[in-house]
Formats: C-alpha cells, structure tokens, sequence
C-alpha cells in the first residue's frame, strides 16, 4: 500500500494523472484547495487481462479508497517514516478497505451498460467454496458484462459476510451448521443482518457515467438497487442472477429470497446429477 501514499510516487502518479480524486456527488476534483472535497481517492487505469470463461478479455482496473482513511494513513505513515522502522509498515494495511472497479469496453459511452455490485467472499470467490453463490455469480457477471460488449464489476473489498468481516463469518458458518440461517446466525453474534453500505459504488459509477446515469444491475439484492437510485443513478433494469445452486447452498439462497432477494422459486431446484 506505501507505493501510492509515499511522497515521490504520489507526485508522480498525479502527473500521469493516474490517481485523482472523486467529490461526494461522484464528480472529480482536485486532491487540494478544492470547493468540494474529496470523497474518494482512485487509482488506475491499470489494463487487467482476464480469463473470461475460455477467452482472454481485457478490463480497466481502478482501486479506489474512502480519502478520509487515505489522509489518516498518510499521517501516520509520515511519522512512522520519519520516526519508525519499516516493520510497522505492515501493520498500517488493515486499516484501509480498498475496493475496486473493472471497467469493460466504452462503459461511459453505452447506453445502459451492465453493472455489478458484487461483495467481496473469500470463501466463494477464492476458494471455490459452494455454500453460498458468490464465486459463481462473480464469474457468470464477467461472462454478461463480456457479452454486452461494455459494463462495469464493483468489487467491494470490505463486505466479507454482509459487511461482518471473515472472523466472524467463520463463527456463522458454525451456528449455521447447527440449525441457524444466514440472517439468524449474523444476530445470534449481535451483529446486523445486513451493514453493507454501497453509496460509493454509486459514487464511483457516477464518476465514470455522469449524473442521472441509467445502468442495468446484475444481481438479486434490492438494496443495491436502493443505494444506487438514491444516489440519482437509474437503474432501467435488475436482471436477476441465480447461478451455482447446489444442495450445499439451496437452504442459504431460500433464506436469501425470504429477505427479498429477487429470486423465482423455480430457480432454486438442486439440479439432479
């Protein structure tokens, strides 16, 4: 993380205008002396060549951070610079979520492109695990962003379990084994059922489409949907997304319908081997 914070190389990468700022309407703006501050810090283009089912396809990368956490980093990795080794470094890149946006073809231009907003699932999305749907929708959302010829994937970093974070997803997943669903068992700990916020998804999609953009949303969550139309971008279409069911995941999904999810019944049949 200290390649873009360190005074040289953030110099640098402003003068190749590869990292720049976004305002709280989703507008770019200057990272100093600005009327509207900065919200957000981006970084990118960075080309990403991606496998997309068997064809290479080539995406746009930008990561992007809250600037807020950015500018308290940089404060403390000044002092750290100044008066610290650098071991402590490390410990400085949990305080920051960084999410990011893969941009395929002329996603400012289209019509109304595809868009996912999808939350980040190291169980799923990494390691392949089939008892939630989140790999499979993350690589089925490439395939149609691909197949539209433009689109957007927002990968929101800090998510994981519905915004819970990986420990206490791991402890879930227990209660979840012992009779609990998806919803219940993130209460059982205390913790919401949902504390997902994705105002800077819309924020960063604002950015590259304007205001009032029109987009079409992959995916069954309504309250993503909300979140972007409260932040004045139509969405002219939710196409729903049910891919990867399989007995290992199909109580989790009914779950997930129960809550609202855009979901048809039909769709969660365990397909016969």
């Amino acid at each position: 993380m200290f390649a873009y914070v360190d005074p040289l190389i953030k110099k640098e990468l402003l003068a190749q205008k590869k990292l720049f700022c976004i305002d709280a309407s989703g507008r770019p703006c200057s990272p100093t002396h600005s009327p509207d501050a900065p919200f957000l810090s981006m970084v990118g283009p960075i080309p990403l060549p991606i496998m997309v089912g068997r064809t290479e396809k080539l995406f746009q990368w930008y990561a992007w951070v809250q600037h807020t956490d950015l500018a308290r980093i940089e404060s403390v990795v000044d002092e750290v610079r100044a008066r610290g080794p650098k071991e402590i470094y490390a410990l400085l890149s949990d305080f920051m979520a960084v999410n990011s946006a893969l941009i395929y073809g002329d996603f400012a231009n289209a019509a109304a492109p595809l868009v996912r907003v999808h939350s980040n699932c190291l169980t799923g999305d990494v390691f392949g695990s089939m008892r939630c749907d989140c790999g499979p929708q993350f690589r089925a959302a490439l395939k149609e962003i691909v197949r539209a010829k433009a689109g957007a994937m927002i990968y929101m970093a800090g998510h994981e379990g519905r915004g819970i974070g990986l420990w206490a997803k791991a402890i879930t997943y227990i209660l979840q084994d012992a009779g609990h669903d998806t919803y219940q068992a993130n209460e059982r700990l205390g913790l919401p059922a949902d504390s997902r916020n994705f105002t800077d998804a819309a924020r960063v999609i604002s950015y590259f489409r304007g205001p009032g953009a029109r987009v079409r949303l992959l995916g069954n969550n309504p309250l993503k949907r909300h979140a972007l139309e409260s932040e004045g971008i139509i969405v002219t279409e939710q196409r729903p997304l049910v891919v990867g069911v399989t007995r290992h995941n199909s109580r989790y999904l009914r779950a997930k319908k129960r809550h609202g999810h855009v979901i048809a019944a039909g769709a969660l049949c365990v397909p016969r081997r």
